[in-house]
């Protein structure tokens, strides 16, 4: 990937990787895959663990946005019939091996306090953390899921975007 970068004009020693959501669950499963990639994932509220075996699961899958039947329809659709074993990685990268983390670039972990993706996206910002890897985790407590997406409307969500392009600058410097 480096070399096609490169090829390209690019810098290669300048890419980050992120996303919200199954976006931050193809970013975090990228920066596993592909170790020295990246300087920086900038995961907002990430699926993570595709088990869901968290409390917010349960007490905020109905009724604020991000619904349980909807997280079952969208990982249905992820998976497509494809028998992939939930624990595996690249399916729930919370399940990563140890080594495979520590690897990993620094990350800037952002959850929301009202999303049932919450401990899960908390949960691998610990895994991480363990594995030593530099983290920085902010949790929005009054915040929705997809609160990130809504900047000129949620003062949170302008925060948090300002602490993406900060976490962009440090990782770049």
């Amino acid at each position: 990937m480096s070399r096609e970068i490169g090829a390209l004009g690019g810098d290669t020693t300048r890419m980050a990787v992120g996303g919200d959501s199954a976006g931050g669950n193809l970013s975090a499963v990228l920066a596993n895959e592909l170790p020295g990639t990246f300087a920086l994932q900038a995961l907002m509220y990430p699926a993570t663990d595709l088990t869901h075996p968290f409390p917010p699961y349960e007490e905020n899958g109905e009724g604020l946005l991000l619904t349980k039947d909807a997280l079952t329809w969208f990982q249905g659709h992820y998976l497509d019939g494809t028998g992939a074993d939930l624990k595996d990685p690249r399916v729930s990268p919370l399940y990563a091996e140890t080594a495979t983390l520590a690897a990993a670039p620094a990350a800037l972990v952002i959850t929301a306090g009202y999303d049932p993706l919450r401990d899960e996206g908390e949960a691998y910002a610990q895994r991480l953390r363990d594995a030593g890897v530099a983290v920085e985790h902010v949790n929005y407590d009054g915040q929705v899921y997809l609160f990130f997406s809504m900047p000129a409307a949620i003062p949170d969500a302008r925060d948090a975007t300002e602490r993406v392009a900060a976490a962009l600058r440090g990782a770049w410097a």
